[in-house]
């Protein structure tokens, strides 16, 4: 990544936004979004998806209901000014992506799902497609959305959990992989959104 996108040579840069560019890497946006994934670091990874995968958000900072609404426009205003901190951006995460895909499949080689948790305290930032049970809905999630594999820390998040079983396309980073890792211990992945059966879980 460092070769590629020139990373490490941010120092030889003429001007101060030159310099910026290449220091802010993949790592500030990951940083970012683990902080709060409505930042401007958040609305470029919502970006990435978006761009590669064709799944619109449906939040950021509040309910985005189509691309004609408030929401979606004050969006791309963030993803814009995110993307301008960054040089190649989308390309570095293109890689990255790759790479986390790499990685779990040799972790994972006879697996074709993880079983992840996310912790909630209501449904108001998903939307329910169809209600299999009480606790069994299928949902609409962002495009782009934090889970852990640790159960237990999800309730850390919420009142309420959702489980899902989730395929290893669907995960775009995993904490812990990388060799300088971001949150080592916290078992955080972000993972591609649209639909998915869920299951909530109560009472921690």
């Amino acid at each position: 990544m460092d070769v590629t996108f020139q990373l490490h040579q941010w120092q030889r840069e003429s001007t101060r936004s030159s310099q910026k560019s290449l220091k802010n890497s993949y790592l500030r946006f990951l940083r970012g979004w683990l902080f709060d994934s409505n930042s401007l670091e958040g609305a470029v990874l919502k970006g990435w998806v978006e761009s590669r995968i064709g799944l619109l958000p449906t939040f950021h900072q509040t309910k985005i209901a189509g691309i004609q609404s408030e929401g979606y426009y004050n969006y791309l205003v963030d993803r814009m000014k995110g993307s301008a901190r960054a040089s190649a951006i989308f390309s570095q995460l293109d890689l990255l992506y790759a790479y986390t895909q790499y990685e779990l499949r040799r972790d994972k080689i006879d697996s074709l799902h993880l079983t992840l948790y996310r912790g909630i305290y209501d449904l108001d930032e998903h939307v329910i497609i169809k209600t299999h049970s009480k606790k069994e809905h299928l949902l609409q999630l962002n495009n782009l959305n934090s889970f852990t594999s640790d159960f237990e820390r999800a309730w850390e998040f919420g009142s309420r959990v959702l489980k899902v079983e989730v395929p290893l396309p669907k995960i775009f980073f995993k904490c812990g992989i990388l060799p300088k890792s971001l949150l080592k211990g916290e078992e955080e992945l972000l993972v591609i959104g649209g639909q998915f059966d869920v299951k909530i879980m109560t009472g921690g």
